[in-house]
């Protein structure tokens, strides 16, 4: 079974309004344990609604949402749901909630009851899994964004959640704390083997997960590899959606007459393909 499962799930804010716009029509989506997923989409079509779905913070109107088997709607299993689950918001300071890191990061647990000295060993582990260990007695006011988010994501390790869903973790930060969180989001997922689900606006982002999901109008528009989904540029663009940059770069290149035999992902890859046309390699 999908660590995560959603059947037919469907969603409305205000059901007991009947002018209220259903946001989610029957989603049917299935996330592995250890798998790194990018969700994208435009706003308004249903992303954050779904991550809010995949800890329970948000319940169906109809169908299931599945967790480890447990269904996100038996009010007995909630508590285990959010514990399987974390959820890492867009803007960091709404999460930090204490005057120090370490007892920032030190709150998830305390609320879970864990005893003292685990909660210790727990905040030192999840501090040095996102390299913010040196930071521990310092004001989370006083630190960068990409070192405030970072503290968010701690927050979530130290209750040593299976999987982290982070709901678009790098929309207000600057080029470098982007890396920062990115660089994490990856050791998190490749080292530890915690399930990730981004969900973001920068396609250079979603071509660092090793699936991606695209939805539309409260639909699953599209569901495959970066490579899969971003070959699909009309497609794409049909919807009002982005490809990466060197994707199209390439794209217009190729429209332009130039024989280009792909479509990079990556700014690397892109040169490499430009220094092979160059020498005459691709015809």
């Amino acid at each position: 079974m999908a660590f995560i499962q959603t059947q037919q799930v469907r969603f409305t804010y205000d059901p007991n309004d009947v002018d209220a716009k259903e946001v989610l029509h029957g989603i049917d989506l299935e996330i592995e344990e250890g798998q790194f997923v990018a969700l994208l989409g435009h706003n308004g079509c249903g992303k954050s609604t779904m991550a809010k779905l995949f800890n329970g913070m948000l319940l169906p109107t109809a169908g299931k949402v599945l967790v480890d088997g447990m269904d996100t709607s038996d009010e007995s299993l909630q508590l285990q749901v959010r514990r399987q689950v974390g959820l890492v918001q867009q803007n960091p300071d709404n999460q930090l909630v204490a005057g120090v890191v370490e007892e920032d990061v030190a709150f998830g647990p305390e609320n879970l009851g864990v005893p003292p000295q685990e909660i210790r060993r727990r905040v030192d582990a999840a501090l040095k899994a996102v390299d913010m260990y040196e930071y521990r007695e310092h004001a989370p006011h006083k630190l960068s964004g990409g070192q405030k988010q970072r503290v968010a994501i701690a927050g979530v390790i130290a209750m040593e959640t299976k999987c982290i869903v982070l709901d678009e973790p790098t929309a207000m930060l600057d080029p470098r704390g982007r890396k920062e969180v990115m660089d994490t989001i990856q050791y998190l997922n490749r080292e530890k083997g915690i399930t990730i689900v981004l969900i973001t606006h920068y396609m250079d982002e979603a071509v660092q997960a090793g699936r991606v999901v695209v939805m539309d109008e409260g639909e699953i528009l599209m569901d495959g590899t970066p490579r899969e989904v971003f070959s699909q540029v009309e497609v794409l663009k049909r919807h009002d959606l982005d490809v990466p940059q060197a994707t199209e770069l390439c794209y217009r290149l190729k429209a332009a007459g130039i024989p280009l035999p792909s479509l990079p992902l990556g700014e690397a890859e892109c040169a490499a393909m430009f220094r092979r046309y160059l020498l005459g390699e691709i015809r």
